[in-house]
């Protein structure tokens, strides 16, 4: 029997290729009538937008992309820091729930 590929993604800030579900996926919903679109936690994995990710366990990672800008680079968008301080809320929260 063939052996399923597992998806890898690599996590933006530590640069490590892990499984998707080792994961969390942090996603910019498309834009609509000219306004930007808004950057969550995508838990599911299945929201529509463009998404990143970054390791599902590690806050250091987010610091990581936050200090390289890497989510700016990967979204093409300046953000502000009060989203970075909502996905660590939204992270620290994740984890707790496990």
């Amino acid at each position: 029997m063939k052996q399923k590929k597992v998806p890898m993604r690599k996590c933006t800030g530590c640069g490590e290729m892990k499984e998707k579900k080792q994961l969390v996926r942090i996603v910019k919903a498309p834009e609509k009538d000219g306004t930007g679109g808004e950057i969550s936690v995508d838990l599911t994995g299945k929201m529509p937008g463009r998404g990143a990710y970054i390791c599902k366990n590690s806050l250091d990672c987010l610091a990581k992309a936050k200090k390289a800008r890497r989510l700016e680079r990967a979204f093409s968008c300046q953000i502000p820091d009060t989203v970075y301080d909502r996905l660590t809320q939204e992270l620290s929260t994740a984890e707790m729930s496990e």
